[in-house]
């Protein structure tokens, strides 16, 4: 039975969950970002336990295709920017067609109607998200974080940076209270 989850966005996320359905002794067969697969059906009184159990940690589950398919949506979002290391091979449209095996124009209008927003503005904001944590960090250049989030050159990600939060990358970097926010709050 595949279980989908909303805000289930990082790797504590799929920790927390795996944990609530080891307590319920379900066993777990595959776990991805917002979708876990455990080996067996679970009737109604297993589902509303299990939704309790999530939401008291800030899970949702969902049972509508369409709540389906834009939280997938965002999960492959948050995947490609946060946690893979190789560049995107074709662009967002084509690799969200497909991964989820569906026009990008009904994906797109679909995730507008729910979100209040486009694709591509999620995916700009996650990839600001980004680049303040790669910021806060120190670790890297700018020109460095551009190249991990695959802008074209600097003054396009400085650009992009400055439009979505007022404040150039530099000017941020010497901000004593930094302004982030939480992959599930985007």
């Amino acid at each position: 039975m595949k279980i989908y989850i909303k805000n289930m966005v990082c790797g504590r996320c799929e920790m927390a969950v795996s944990a609530e359905l080891e307590k319920m002794g379900l066993s777990i067969i595959a776990m991805q970002l917002g979708k876990v697969e455990i080996a067996t059906d679970l009737d109604e009184s297993q589902i509303q336990l299990l939704s309790q159990n999530l939401s008291s940690l800030g899970f949702e589950l969902l049972d509508d295709k369409e709540n389906k398919t834009v939280e997938r949506i965002k999960n492959l979002i948050i995947d490609l920017v946060h946690y893979k290391k190789e560049q995107l091979k074709s662009n967002l449209s084509n690799y969200l067609a497909a991964d989820l095996r569906q026009d990008y124009s009904i994906l797109s209008k679909l995730f507008s109607e729910k979100e209040g927003a486009t694709i591509e503005h999620y995916f700009i904001t996650q990839k600001i998200e980004r680049a303040k944590e790669l910021l806060i960090y120190n670790e890297m250049t700018l020109s460095e974080i551009a190249v991990q989030l695959n802008y074209s050159n600097v003054a396009h990600l400085s650009n992009q940076f400055k439009k979505t939060t007022g404040c150039t990358p530099t000017h941020f970097k010497q901000l004593k209270n930094k302004m982030r926010k939480q992959i599930d709050d985007l």
